[in-house]
């Protein structure tokens, strides 16, 4: 095991504060994990982990036994605080390599349903779709032309790890609808426009739920390439519902019909 580390100007410190930088993130291909729960999915996932750090102060005993199966570096409660971007840490966190998200790797079954995801900017609703697609159990997420990277740590965050379980895939606005339209995916665009409604849609063979930016929602290529675009009812004073709760009325009403079938 490594020397304990105990300064908040270590170089392992800096770095892996650095990783919460997007331009680090790229520069480096890496990327950060922090908790138990995440980097079990992680580990199960072969994610690599380059180096694991560990605060003998902090950790759980959930922690302690899960770092009993993996070598770490020692850190003091003073230089993990530096680098742990959770209010309440479990005492683990690990520098980990990117893994493949390019589209050509992604192969769901074709009567799957897939969340599809165009320009999402907040993390936090990132990784909470990521983590409603496992839950629904979707086949997989695609993520077109997002506005913030999967690799983002409040994107792990969110997602409780289940950016590392679900089936991922990067790529942009016309790449995606040519790859749903060429493997056979209807496409069902969510929008305060559609003339459909969720439970009328048939989510029996291959689907993607589509799901558009918290600003501006889905691009025209979306709306004009869509099989049916999908209105979720609501209350007559509201107006519009949080992206991810969106994409849950969705995947859970396919995951309903799929139930019946």
């Amino acid at each position: 095991m490594a020397d304990a580390i105990t300064s908040t100007t270590n170089a392992r410190v800096k770095e892996i504060v650095s990783l919460r930088k997007r331009r680090e993130r790229d520069r480096t291909g890496t990327f950060i994990i922090e908790g138990v729960r995440e980097l079990e999915r992680a580990t199960d996932a072969k994610i690599e982990l380059i180096e694991v750090f560990s605060c003998d102060d902090l950790a759980s005993p959930v922690a302690r036994t899960f770092l009993s199966t993996l070598d770490s570096t020692s850190m003091s409660e003073k230089a993990f605080a530096k680098c742990s971007y959770r209010d309440r840490s479990d005492g683990v966190i690990a520098i980990a390599r990117q893994f493949d998200t390019a589209l050509g790797s992604f192969h769901p079954p074709p009567d799957a349903v897939l969340l599809t995801l165009e320009a999402i900017e907040k993390p936090g609703n990132l990784g909470t779709m990521m983590r409603t697609a496992l839950a629904a159990g979707a086949a997989g997420v695609i993520c077109a032309d997002p506005a913030t990277d999967v690799f983002n740590p409040n994107v792990v965050r969110a997602s409780l790890g289940a950016v590392f379980a679900v089936p991922l895939a990067v790529t942009d606005t016309t790449t995606a609808i040519e790859w749903l339209t060429g493997n056979g995916f209807g496409i069902y665009s969510t929008t305060p426009a559609g003339d459909v409604e969720p439970w009328s849609v048939d989510f029996a063979s291959g689907a993607a739920v589509v799901v558009g930016s918290e600003s501006s929602g889905l691009s025209l290529p979306w709306l004009d390439g869509a099989s049916a675009l999908v209105r979720i009812p609501m209350a007559e004073r509201a107006d519009s519902i949080n992206a991810a709760m969106a994409a849950g009325v969705m995947l859970f009403e396919a995951a309903r019909q799929r139930a019946k079938t």
